[in-house]
This record gives structure tokens, C-alpha cells and sequence, in this order.
């Protein structure tokens, strides 16, 4: 590929992620990690590159719906290579980044010259891409947008559980690019390096116009934590934790250890993989908090002596977490959904084994699927006498819009649309009665 043209490199970056996305399923947090530090990119570059990708993906549906109006029989990949994707690249810049038709079209078809299969395909390449220059934008306007940007084993089960309106507010909200959500250590501490930001916590900036995350004010000296709001209140749900033994498992990257921490809790963070708590420590050195750290499966582990506090953020689908990873619909199956329960509950189990009589448990999943949240809550119940659940009652943080019939917590991704939405997120809490 020949050096100079404007934004080429960028392009370039953006095609072999979603390649490496779309084709080798690779979760796009360490694609974009790895293929943007290798490739040693300017800022410049590099923010383009994430444009175009995080764009591409949250209008995936749109755009394969638009190519294959287009071109009803698209080439075969062993023959084609890249095209598919230097089509999706093209077309989301022309509608949906606003680069000049010229700019897209042309950086298109260097994408294929330097390819050696997707060259091939140039021919095709320019004349759709012209084609969705002067026709895309009536075809997109169209489209229910909505239902093609989520998958059909999604959008099916999103309108069982909640219905046509919430599934089409929860699909328009993983369409728009997210806020960047800070918890602050100190809730007065950072809130002056950040004066256009907006308090949506009492803990918690949101910030429209971040940039690269390390560069911030407040970043070197500890004074915050990235976190998206809705993940922050499982922690809260204990109330005061000034002094009491707690235990966080499945902590990584360490949010909710640092939490914990912050309250003024004597904290234990559990997880499995080394590499992962080694996140939990670089982050506890640069936030200047304590915590004990366990390297085990949770399910293995326990305290020397019950404690008074357990957080289980169990792992799961991460579905209330599209609008942060836009890859994670594609690249997820209603399967995996079954192959997560069944760990669930066997850590729910192991957490409650930790907790001392009068203590709490409070059990969290990233996910708005049933199965993976209040359905896990209520066959434990079934299966434990000695706990009962702690309804929440809505206050000056707990929105009641926020909160179940069953007193559980539940934010969606179309809550707060005045504010930049948040994450969907459940979390019931617990208390061990005997």
C-alpha cells in the first residue's frame, strides 16, 4: 500500500479489524489493542480507525441489508478476501461518518488494489460504492433500523421479555457511540479537572469528549477509575462498608474492588486468571488502594473466616453491554446463554458459603437476559432457606424506574436517554438470616 494518502492507514487498520472481528470472531477490545499498537498508528489515525470500526458494527445490519440490495450474490470470501468488509467500511463512511464520496470511494479502492484477492473485485467495489453515494442514504432511511442492527436471536427474545417499545428503545441506544462514565475515589477530588462533564452519581462523571483515556487529569495521580454508572450501583447496594470484611470475585479489571476499597471495606478480590488480576493490581497502584488479592476460581475459594459483604459479579453474556462492545452480538449465540448458567449457579453457591449470619450477598450480571439474572436469584432462593432477599427502595441514587417488582435492580441501555443511557445491568441483594 502506497504511503501518503489521507487517512489510508486508518482504513486499513478499520478493514483488518473487522476481519479479524467478522471472520476469526475475536472480541474487538483485543483485536483493536493488538492490530492498533502493532501498527503504531498517529492519534489521528488511530481515532479514525476506531470510528469507522465502532460505527461499522453498531450499523451492521443496516449495512449488509444495504450491500446485499445491492449486489444480491456477493463473491465468494476465498475468492473475494477482504471485499465484504472494504464494502462496509466504504458505506459507513459515506452515511454514517459524512466523509465526501470522493474520500470514501477512493480510499475504497485503494483498499482492494492492495489486496490480492479483494483487487479483483475493484470493478465491483467502485460501482457500488458509487451506487450507495448517490442512493444509500434514501435506502437507510427506510430501513427499521432497529431490528437489523440486532440479531435475530436478540430481537426475538428481547420482545418476550420486554416487550416491542423497550426492545426498540434498548436497540436505538446500542446505535449511538457511548459516554465515557468515571467513578471518582473521592467525590470531590477530581471534579474540578473535569468542568463540562455531568454528575450523574454522586460518584460518577460522564464525559462526552474524552480522548485517549490515559492522557485525562486525575489519571496518573489515582483519582478515578473508568466504570460506566449502572455497573457502579451493584457496590452500593450494600450501604455503608466502612470497616467490614468483603469479598469481590470475578473482580477483574478491579472496579469494584476499588470501590469496595474506597468505602473504606477491608477487601478480598478474587479471580481465576493471573493476567487478569494482574489488571486489578496495576489498578490498585495507581488508585493507592489496598486489597488482598486470591488468585483462584471462585468456586474453590474460601475466606478464613465469614464475612460480612460478597460481591458476585458473575460472568455472562454482557448483553446489557452492546452499546460498549458492538462486536458482542455477532459474535455471540443464544447458546452461550446455556453454557453461562449452569457456572452461575455454581458460584452463586460458592458465594454463599462465604457469608456470615446477618451478612450480604449481592449477586450482579452485565445482561439483560432472565436466565442469567433473576432467574438465577429466585432458584437460589429455592435452594438456600437461610437467605432472603433485600428489596431496593428508590432514593436520591436508586431510580425507581430502575428498580423490579421483585425489588431487584435493572437498568437498561435506554434509561437515561437525556443523559447518554447507561449500561443494562441487574444485581438483587441478599441477606444470610441464619
Amino acid at each position: 500500500m502506497t504511503d501518503g494518502a489521507p487517512g489510508e492507514a486508518a482504513r486499513n487498520a478499520a478493514r483488518a479489524i473487522l476481519t479479524d472481528v467478522l471472520r476469526g470472531k475475536r472480541g474487538l477490545d483485543s483485536v483493536i489493542e493488538d492490530d492498533l499498537n502493532s501498527m503504531n498508528l498517529p492519534s489521528r489515525d488511530s481515532g479514525f480507525a476506531r470510528a469507522i470500526v465502532g460505527e461499522t458494527l453498531r450499523r451492521l445490519g443496516q449495512l449488509s441489508d444495504l450491500i446485499h440490495g445491492f449486489v444480491p450474490k456477493a463473491p465468494p470470501p476465498h475468492k473475494a478476501g477482504p471485499t465484504l468488509e472494504i464494502l462496509l467500511v466504504g458505506a459507513c463512511e459515506l452515511l454514517f461518518l459524512n466523509v465526501p464520496a470522493h474520500a470514501a470511494v477512493d480510499g475504497a479502492n485503494r483498499l482492494a488494489a492492495a489486496d490480492s484477492k479483494a483487487v479483483h473485485f475493484k470493478g465491483l467495489i467502485n460501482a457500488v460504492l458509487r451506487r450507495v453515494s448517490r442512493e444509500g442514504a434514501a435506502v437507510i432511511a427506510e430501513q427499521d433500523a432497529a431490528n437489523l442492527n440486532t440479531p435475530d436471536w436478540l430481537w426475538t427474545k428481547w420482545l418476550g421479555v420486554y416487550g416491542d417499545e423497550t426492545t426498540r428503545a434498548i436497540a436505538s441506544a446500542h446505535a449511538q457511540t457511548p459516554p465515557l462514565d468515571l467513578t471518582l475515589k473521592d467525590e470531590n477530588d477530581a471534579a474540578g479537572d473535569f468542568p463540562d462533564s455531568l454528575r450523574v452519581l454522586p460518584c460518577t462523571l460522564r464525559l462526552t469528549k474524552a480522548g485517549r483515556v490515559d492522557a485525562l487529569p486525575g489519571f496518573g495521580e489515582g483519582k478515578w477509575w473508568v466504570q460506566d454508572a449502572a455497573a457502579s450501583l451493584a457496590v452500593l447496594l450494600f450501604g455503608d462498608v466502612k470497616g467490614k470484611r468483603a469479598v469481590d470475585l470475578c473482580a477483574a479489571p478491579g472496579g469494584k474492588t476499588a470501590q469496595l476499597a474506597s468505602r473504606g471495606a477491608r477487601v478480598t478480590a478474587v479471580e481465576l486468571a493471573p493476567d487478569r488480576m494482574a489488571l486489578v493490581e496495576q489498578n490498585l497502584l495507581r488508585l493507592k488502594l489496598e486489597a488482598e488479592l486470591a488468585v483462584s476460581d471462585a468456586r474453590d475459594y474460601r475466606p478464613e473466616t465469614l464475612v460480612d459483604c460478597v460481591l458476585l459479579d458473575a460472568p455472562c453474556t454482557a448483553t446489557g453491554t452492546i452499546r460498549r462492545h458492538p462486536d458482542l452480538p455477532w459474535n455471540k449465540t443464544a447458546g452461550d446463554i446455556g453454557a453461562l448458567t449452569f457456572l452461575q449457579g455454581e458460584l452463586f453457591d460458592a458465594a454463599a458459603e462465604m457469608i456470615a449470619p446477618g451478612g450480604m450477598l449481592v449477586y450482579a450480571v452485565c445482561s439483560l437476559e432472565p436466565e442469567e439474572g433473576i432467574d438465577q436469584v429466585e432458584a437460589f432462593l429455592e435452594r438456600r432457606e437461610d437467605f432472603t432477599r433485600v428489596p431496593i427502595v428508590a432514593d436520591a441514587v436508586f431510580d425507581a424506574e430502575w428498580i423490579t417488582p421483585a425489588g431487584d435492580l435493572r437498568t437498561l441501555p435506554s434509561h437515561w436517554p437525556d443523559k447518554g443511557g447507561m449500561d443494562g445491568f441487574y444485581a438483587a441483594r441478599l441477606v444470610r438470616t441464619a
